[in-house]
């Protein structure tokens, strides 16, 4: 459920920040379900992993690799079908598996210093450089010129087409291939960390959940004919299909990662942690305002030049990444307002000035300065917590509660509102199964574990 209606979300939203909503949502619900006994500080930096290293992924093109399966010229065309698939199953298992491997480093019993971290991310960036050399180079579309391993649309399909037509897009899996495999051999090998190393691989047979969603919306592209009888007849016209291939995909993604963190759950870490910060707090929040400040103005494009600077994904979670290692605060702010920020001002951004739907004082207080103000006061509260009683599974049970609706009501915002009772769009459906997730998921949260608690307060009291 947190997976499926995660990445459903994430649909609107795009890219890398838009991706962090699904590893947020399922990095909480994996601490929740199999880390009770886990400690705060831990659980609050695995979830931040789990939530930054599944926004790598984001910088990859992916439109028209879903093309090559279901836009009309390549319809019928299984040699294409299958190439499409292909790459689909390549490009999610590398977005999966960047999410698996952190958040298996973040649960494990290894300790990873900010220090570490620093040089990984600094060697992933190198990595991506020469993998982007190697398998996504060169890239010359004006002289139809393309890389030998390319999952995008190209003349091999579509000979006759002209470069306006084709408009092909620059990929670069390879990189980010180049980087998951450097850091799963270094996590995994090097520092020995098996968890890490195991739940990495569970996540790229997550990423399979790419292609099998997709399978539902190829299958409606290429058979029409199926859709225009029995109950199809009132349901295809108000069915998103590239939402339930996204709902689809982190379905799958949320199943594969709870599979492989509970066949390894006996490599989940010490349920202790009584570190203390490895930097001073003004460093961390000097950090937290530089990243803030950039994560804003390329998000929104303020600046041209920023928005192509601090886009992509590696770069993106670079200083997050070592923060949260080093970092006290940083594991809660990240997982709460640095989260909702950027999908807060895309609502605002859609609501208010795109579609008009809200005035502009309304729509900045629901949309804007409620959640981002809701979540940074409870991860400040959460933080003060670190020398209290305060469990990570508590911590994970409380922020998946808050940040299930949180997202599924800026979500339902976005929708413009799909009540069931009025007349179906094409967001309807959707809207239905989120509020079905989301309501599973605070069910959980509310029953989950509490049976257990109320026994070691009744044994503690005794």
């Amino acid at each position: 459920m947190a997976g499926g209606m995660g990445w459903g979300i994430r649909g609107q939203y795009g890219h890398e920040t838009g991706a962090m909503i699904a590893g947020l949502l399922v990095s909480l619900t994996l601490v929740f379900l199999m880390c009770p006994h886990a400690a705060l500080l831990p659980a609050a930096r695995a979830v931040a992993f789990g939530t930054i290293a599944i926004g790598f992924g984001g910088s990859m093109t992916y439109g028209q690799t879903v093309g090559l399966t279901q836009n009309a010229p390549v319809i019928g065309n299984w040699e294409a079908l299958r190439w499409g698939m292909l790459g689909l199953a390549i490009k999610g298992g590398i977005w999966i598996g960047f999410a698996g491997l952190f958040l298996g480093m973040g649960l494990g019993s290894v300790r990873y210093r900010a220090r570490e971290i620093l040089v990984l991310m600094l060697g992933m960036l190198a990595l991506y450089w020469i993998g982007l050399w190697v398998l996504n180079r060169p890239f010359d579309p004006a002289n139809k010129i393309l890389p030998r391993i390319y999952f995008s649309a190209s003349w091999h399909w579509q000979p006759e087409a002209s470069v306006a037509e084709l408009k092909p897009r620059p990929e670069c899996w390879g990189g980010l291939l180049f980087a998951l495999l450097g850091a799963w051999v270094w996590a995994g090998w090097i520092r020995g960390d098996r968890l890490a190393r195991n739940l990495a691989l569970w996540g790229m047979i997550g990423g399979l959940g790419f292609p099998i969603g997709q399978s539902i919306q190829a299958f409606h592209a290429w058979n029409p004919e199926v859709f225009k009888t029995g109950i199809w007849v009132t349901l295809n016209p108000v069915m998103n299909w590239w939402n339930w291939m996204e709902t689809t995909f982190g379905t799958v993604m949320g199943a594969c990662l709870g599979l492989g963190l509970w066949l390894n759950r006996n490599r989940i870490g010490e349920t202790r942690d009584a570190e203390q910060s490895q930097w001073e707090p003004a460093l961390g929040w000097i950090l937290l305002c530089l990243h803030v400040t950039l994560l804003v103005l390329g998000e929104f494009e303020f600046v041209g030049w920023m928005h192509k600077l601090y886009d992509p994904g590696l770069i993106l979670g670079f200083l997050p990444m070592m923060a949260v290692a080093g970092g006290r605060w940083w594991p809660f702010l990240m997982a709460l307002p640095i989260t909702a920020i950027p999908i807060a001002g895309k609502t605002i951004q859609s609501l208010v000035y795109e579609t008009h739907a809200i005035g502009t004082a309304p729509g900045w207080l629901l949309y804007g300065v409620l959640p981002v103000t809701l979540t940074t006061v409870v991860a400040i509260w959460f933080a003060r917590q670190l020398r209290g009683e305060l469990s990570g599974r508590e911590f994970a049970r409380r922020a998946l509660l808050l940040c299930a609706w949180l997202y599924f009501g800026l979500n339902f915002a976005f929708f413009r509102f799909p009540w069931p009772w009025v007349k179906w769009t094409g967001r309807t459906p959707n809207a239905l199964w989120f509020t079905i997730c989301v309501v599973g998921l605070t069910m959980a949260c509310l029953t989950v574990g509490r049976q257990t608690q109320r026994s070691g307060q009744a044994a503690t009291l005794a």
